[in-house]
């Protein structure tokens, strides 16, 4: 299978739009695109054309800029069949296990919900490239607008279990303040500990923190380690308790932090 390029546009406060193009057959995705604009004049320096548009869920900040998109380009929509009726502008719908071909470049369809109850993540295993949305954050996770800790573990897990050497995409520039508040669970781990200093070194260069990669979310996510003994302690639970559990008393003291 082809192998796809990546670039990531900052947008809005926060939101990354990340372009995804095969080079072979010149199909290019956005990804979760909030605007629009940015979109059209990144295709423009690089000159691709838009073939299609991935959302990983039906919020404005990842679904803004679809109908735009769909009149200038005239791209597809692929979204998950199961939120077909809040994806703007969806043409193609996939669900668990359904394969989406960007051009000669295979991506593997993720049901994750739990931040929204139809979300999904698009997984590129040959390129070794995870677009994850709103579900998984560097060093943090997405809230729960829609789904119960249950699913979301399950989610999270799902995710955790791919290659350690995926790269992660996610939408958002979070990373500084999750480590924040992942810091706070687990003092003692070394590898948050570098990532930290990773981390304040390339926002102090005003650089990207995104892509991360399952093996060090792995080590060093506190959402991810639910089922370890130094979160379940950190939270005040036994750490033979429901990792579910201990996943949504994290979240609950996330939420409020």
């Amino acid at each position: 299978m082809a192998k796809i390029v990546v670039e990531q546009i900052p947008v809005l406060s926060d939101n990354y739009i990340t372009l995804v193009h095969e080079p072979v057959s010149g199909a290019t995705a956005a990804v979760d695109p909030a605007v629009a604009e940015p979109v059209l004049g990144r295709l423009a320096t690089r000159g691709w054309r838009l073939t299609h548009i991935l959302n990983t869920h039906h919020h404005g900040d990842h679904t803004g800029g679809n109908q735009e998109l769909i009149h200038r380009t005239g791209c597809a929509v692929v979204g998950a069949a199961k939120d077909s009726e809040r994806i703007p502008g969806i043409s193609v719908e996939v669900g668990e296990g359904d394969t989406f071909l960007l051009g000669g470049a295979a991506a593997m369809v993720l049901e994750t919900p739990g931040h929204t109850s139809g979300h999904i993540a698009f997984w590129f295993p040959d390129s070794h490239v995870l677009f994850a949305g709103d579900c998984l954050f560097s060093l943090g996770c997405g809230r729960l607008f829609e789904g119960s800790a249950e699913e979301m573990w399950t989610s999270l897990k799902k995710l955790r279990d791919l290659p350690p050497d995926t790269l992660v995409y996610c939408a958002h520039e979070y990373t500084a303040g999750n480590g924040r508040f992942a810091r706070l669970v687990e003092r003692d781990n070394q590898a948050l500990l570098t990532r930290l200093e990773q981390v304040e070194a390339l926002r102090a260069k005003g650089l990207p923190t995104i892509p991360t990669t399952i093996a060090d979310e792995r080590a060093a996510n506190p959402f991810l380690r639910a089922d370890t003994k130094s979160v379940a302690k950190a939270v005040g639970m036994e750490p033979g308790a429901d990792p579910a559990q201990i996943f949504a008393e994290l979240r609950r003291r996330k939420d409020a932090f």
